[in-house]
């Protein structure tokens, strides 16, 4: 009797998720409300991302994406919050005026240069605070000395 042999390709593991996979996270199966509009739409402006907001509200970042997701009924606190958060009025938020416009001011090359970093995926954003947080600190420490 002969041994036969079957050759199988070999099984490749999958791929784990990665956050570049889809830089601005999960695409949402629904078109957003009215409010969520407006909401993510202010948070954007402010450069915040859904997490920055959520730690400064003392929530987790899905309930902000739920906020901008979903038609939702916001607590008092948190609408007070996030007007003073993102700089805009109740209004403005609610949808009862209109966003006030805003002058249009030049953009500076550094101002220009994190918008660009903004748009990064969240692991290049990292390496690049890696490397600019220690020089910040170093002239916000320089000139704490010269103060004194």
């Amino acid at each position: 009797m002969q041994a036969v042999f079957i050759s199988t390709p070999p099984i490749s593991p999958a791929k784990p998720y990665d956050a570049a996979m889809h830089p601005g996270g999960r695409p949402s199966s629904k078109p957003r409300s009215a409010l969520g509009q407006r909401l993510a739409q202010a948070r954007e402006q402010a450069g915040l991302s859904q997490a920055q907001v959520a730690e400064h509200l003392g929530v987790k970042q899905p309930t902000v994406a739920y906020w901008e997701r979903d038609a939702v009924n916001l607590h008092p606190d948190f609408v007070a919050k996030l007007t003073q958060l993102l700089s805009i009025t109740t209004d403005e938020l609610l949808g009862t005026k209109p966003p006030r416009s805003r002058a249009a001011k030049p953009i500076g090359k550094a101002r220009q240069l994190f918008d660009a970093v903004s748009k990064l995926p969240r692991r290049q954003q990292e390496k690049v605070f890696d490397i600019l947080e220690p020089f910040v600190r170093e002239h916000i420490n320089d000139e704490a000395k010269s103060t004194l």
